[in-house]
């Protein structure tokens, strides 16, 4: 008889020995994850409705007249939910399994969209549409192909992570590509009905990913690896588990927290203004209402998006050789660079593509980054659970960031303060992450 899969709970036939068990691929757990990620990554395909919202491009349906600090409320309000419901997501994944909670994120996030369509013009109702209701619905399928992913690839946890993930980066520049310059959907249909096709489209393909979010059978792991036996100064990197009220006693936590916060907060500003940032330099420097937002566009949807995904990708195999501690300074040190000089780029195309693609590439870094520094520091099985938490800091520089650059515009008409603020909250992130050291569990 065959192997039966009943819940999340792999049950055998007792007529199979142990040795015949047959074990799912572990690599179809990457497909599933990048197919959940691809539609995760809609919040940030965000910017590419904001000339719309705000009345700079007319939208040929709906009359919208939002302020610059609304549509950054709307993205903030769903980087919170995201953030907060990923607490909730991690304990209850880590009771019912990450395919139940995997695809009821992704029906979540197709009704906030298809409501969206319907609820139209009104700020309060998008804010509670795409912000809350879309929020919530990432914020359930987020952590499960990174829990799922570190129990099918202990070898590989800063790798797999980053292709786990990757997605997310990756499919911003599909929604804001096929909604603008590839597909036209906007000029086409109009914001709303986008709203409606994409809601459809989400839904359908996270639930075909949450298929393959399954736990491996209790004591796997991969052929010809052996767990990392402990050093002089204590047990292996990972091996500690930490229970959540554990974690957040401890000072490490939070100054990992504090951290997360800042990187984050100069990535997720960027996404969210880098369209009107661009298209206000560049007819500052000449370039056409036209030309300006097609140039400012492609700095989103192409630079900043592809080299998101890479960043996940890469941050995470140089965490693999370097160490997750010196992988997040040199990333924000780096990132803290290009925020304090990036105002200055805007009105050079070259220059407004390289700070784009550094700044995205950076801020896909942390997600690779501190999910295995979280596994490191507090245990691999209780990842799940734990960096919900963690994740909490993408929630609070998800308002601090969006909002912030929000109100500088509408206040001084330029983005130059926020750059500022932000490329110094790097560089103090990045000397906060020097002074950690691994915890100890008085328990353990």
């Amino acid at each position: 008889m065959g192997l039966l899969v009943i819940g999340e709970r792999l049950i055998y036939s007792r007529r199979i020995g142990m040795s015949d068990r047959k074990i799912m691929n572990r690599w179809l757990i990457v497909v599933g994850a990048l197919l959940i990620q691809l539609c995760l990554g809609a919040i940030y395909a965000w910017s590419v409705f904001t000339p719309y919202l705000t009345g700079k491009t007319p939208d040929p349906m709906t009359q919208f007249n939002f302020t610059s600090t609304q549509t950054q409320v709307v993205f903030s309000v769903g980087l919170a939910a995201f953030a907060v419901v990923m607490i909730v997501a991690g304990r209850w994944q880590a009771r019912s399994g990450p395919r139940l909670v995997s695809f009821v994120g992704g029906l979540v996030l197709g009704i906030g969209y298809v409501l969206g369509r319907f609820i139209g013009a009104s700020f309060i109702g998008q804010v509670i549409a795409i912000g809350l209701i879309g929020g919530t619905g990432i914020g359930l399928a987020y952590v499960c192909p990174i829990a799922v992913g570190m129990r099918w690839f202990p070898d590989k946890k800063g790798l797999i992570t980053g292709l786990a993930v990757a997605g997310f980066g990756f499919g911003a520049m599909i929604w804001v590509k096929l909604a603008g310059s590839w597909g036209h959907l906007i000029d086409s249909y109009g914001v709303l009905h986008v709203f409606f096709i994409y809601g459809i489209v989400f839904a359908l393909a996270v639930v075909v990913g949450s298929i393959f979010m399954i736990y491996p059978p209790e004591g796997w792991k991969p052929k010809g690896w052996e767990p990392p036996a402990p050093s002089e100064k204590g047990a292996a990197v990972g091996t500690v588990e930490f229970e959540s009220g554990e974690m957040l006693s401890t000072p490490q936590f939070y100054g990992l927290w504090v951290t997360f916060i800042f990187s984050a907060m100069a990535g997720l500003m960027t996404i969210g203004i880098i369209k009107l940032f661009g298209i206000d330099s560049l007819q500052k420097a000449g370039y056409t209402g036209v030309q300006a937002s097609a140039v400012a566009g492609t700095a989103m949807a192409v630079f900043y998006a592809i080299a998101n995904g890479i960043g996940r990708i890469v941050w995470g195999t140089i965490s693999e050789h370097i160490g997750r501690k010196y992988a997040i300074v040199a990333m924000t040190l780096l990132q803290g660079i290009m925020m304090l000089i990036f105002y200055y780029m805007g009105g050079n195309v070259a220059l407004l593509y390289l700070g784009a693609a550094v700044i995205g590439f950076n801020f896909g870094g942390n997600f690779s980054l501190f999910p295995t520094a979280t596994a490191d520091f507090f245990g691999n099985k209780s990842v799940g659970p734990n960096y919900g938490w963690m994740f909490t800091a993408y929630g609070v520089g998800g308002i601090l960031g969006p909002v912030l650059a929000g109100y500088v515009r509408d206040t001084w008409q330029n983005f130059q303060a926020a750059f500022i603020v932000a490329g110094i909250a790097c560089i103090v992130a990045m000397f906060v992450t020097l002074s950690l050291k691994p915890p100890k569990k008085t328990s353990a």
